[in-house]
């Protein structure tokens, strides 16, 4: 989803520092939530650091390609959400994409308001479905292929959205522009339906992590019901 240089330049750009301005708000939020109710600053702070260097993995290690105007990325966002909570997730998504843009990628760093939107406002929206579709007496390492499908088509579908509004707004709805973005949304295809079984195997073996349930590196819904 790193939306490739020239598709928002010149003064368009300038909207990218609103979004972004607005999902460090809901970062804010989802992290003072995880202080208050879910294990305190220490808990956010090495949850954290754990998903930043996941993530930056994520961008450097697993597949990715670029189709039509943006990179196909396995970014296993919503498994982020569901081992380490939306606060912990919003940050290391957002430190691991600097990471790795300072490190490897210094062409993607006037996009990065727009790439973190594109990422942060779908966790968002996971972080609100998520508390709809699976039941309080639930805890994550008990959900089904169907859940987490549904978390998962909410946080890729927002990606393609994101991004699909992203070139639209920089270049228009010319058929070169239409099929470019088509491309882009057809091969994430491959992602919304993957990344569910990604989920699943990573809860089926934080299910072996029950005797450190209360272990602050993982989010306390993991293994408990809603409280």
């Amino acid at each position: 989803m790193h939306i490739e240089p020239g598709v928002v330049d010149g003064a368009k750009i300038v909207l990218s520092y609103a979004t972004a301005a607005a999902s460090v708000g809901l970062v804010a939020k989802m992290a003072i939530d995880t202080i208050r109710n879910d294990g305190g600053f220490g808990a956010l702070a090495m949850r954290s650091v754990a998903a930043s260097l996941l993530v930056f993995c994520f961008f450097e290690v697993l597949p990715h390609y670029p189709v039509g105007v943006s990179e196909v990325h396995f970014i296993l966002g919503s498994t982020l959400y569901l081992i380490f909570g939306a606060g912990p997730a919003a940050i290391g998504l957002a430190a691991g994409l600097l990471l790795q843009g300072v490190m490897f990628a210094p062409f993607d760093l006037p996009q990065y308001g727009i790439n973190i939107t594109t990422l942060l406002v779908p966790l968002w929206a996971v972080s609100l479905l998520a508390k709809r579709i699976i039941p309080a007496r639930t805890p994550y390492v008990e959900v089904k292929y169907w859940q987490t499908l549904a978390l998962s088509t909410a946080y890729q579908g927002g990606i393609v959205s994101w991004v699909a509004f992203w070139a639209f707004y920089g270049n228009g709805f010319g058929a070169e522009n239409l099929g470019a973005v088509g491309s882009f949304g057809v091969a994430y295809m491959a992602v919304i339906l993957l990344e569910p079984v990604a989920d699943l195997a990573v809860l089926a073996f934080a299910k072996t992590l029950a005797p450190y349930a209360r272990n602050p590196m993982l989010y306390h819904r993991l293994h408990h019901a809603a409280s």
